[in-house]
């Protein structure tokens, strides 16, 4: 692991910090040691950020309430689910109609952005993480891949973590409608640099690549993304991912801390208050 002053070298161009949350600022239902501290002091310091989120089933008003129970104001603008990360690349290719599969609220988010929900003649089948699915969807849409529309998915993973359990998540679904159609899907959550693009594009193109940081908990996945981006990938060890995974991967980050409050630590010294 790097030095504490290697780290501080390489963190001194960042200024827009985008967060992982479980694992990353809260663990399950309990914020983790100094997460607010460091928020609040990226705010203080003039710094951005962003919290991202592979679930797509849920809205941005989700997680903000699910922040502020955890005691952390947080704005809807500060929200980039791969639902919504997939609405801007939609819209930045010029589409308006799709054929989509997933929650109220997923369908909510699209309808926000202004593409139309269609059965007749969509330009894309869009599959997201779909607790409402059904048989019919299932239908539609695998006929649709057969007449050649393009398919896209929001995110991949497989399964979504529950209370001691799993329940099956978007990736699960992808390989049912591949084994059905031999079609697979272009994705844009995390590990894809597709869902970075879109919170570029969130921030208004206003920041360098090298101002970025994605920080996650998980090497295959956040650590992923940012590497697949080409911006600074910072691995904190609060969560899932240990200093073996990192051993044991391809994928290497470009700084490796504790917890959000080491990054903090980093980031006062590069300010002159530490």
């Amino acid at each position: 692991m790097d030095s504490f002053e290697d780290k501080v070298q390489k963190l001194k161009d960042v200024r827009v910090f985008l967060l992982d949350m479980d694992g990353t600022i809260f663990l399950g239902e309990k914020l983790l040691p100094r997460a607010k501290e460091f928020l609040d002091y990226l705010r203080s310091s003039g710094r951005r950020f962003i919290f991202l989120t592979n679930n797509s089933s849920k809205d941005k008003g989700s997680y903000v309430e699910k922040l502020k129970k955890l005691g952390i104001e947080a704005k809807p603008e500060e929200i980039l689910t791969s639902g919504e990360a997939t609405c801007i690349y939609l819209k930045s290719i010029g589409t308006k109609r799709v054929y989509l599969m997933g929650t109220p609220e997923l369908e909510n988010e699209f309808r926000s952005w202004g593409i139309e929900l269609t059965e007749q003649a969509p330009e894309y089948v869009v599959l997201g993480f779909d607790k409402t699915l059904t048989y019919h969807k299932l239908v539609v849409g695998c006929e649709f891949l057969r007449r050649g529309i393009p398919f896209i998915a929001t995110h991949p993973d497989f399964n979504c973590p529950m209370e001691n359990t799993y329940i099956p998540d978007t990736g699960s679904m992808i390989e049912l409608m591949k084994a059905s159609t031999g079609v697979s899907p272009k994705v844009i959550g995390k590990p894809n640099k597709e869902i970075i693009e879109s919170a570029f594009k969130k921030f208004n193109n206003e920041h360098d690549k090298k101002e970025f940081a994605m920080v996650g908990d998980r090497v295959y996945t956040d650590v992923k993304t940012g590497i697949n981006a080409g911006i600074c990938a910072i691995l904190v060890l609060s969560g899932e991912s240990t200093l073996q995974t990192v051993e044991e991967s391809d994928v290497k980050p470009t700084v490796i801390a504790e917890n959000v409050g080491e990054i903090m630590e980093c980031l006062k010294v590069i300010d002159g208050k530490n």
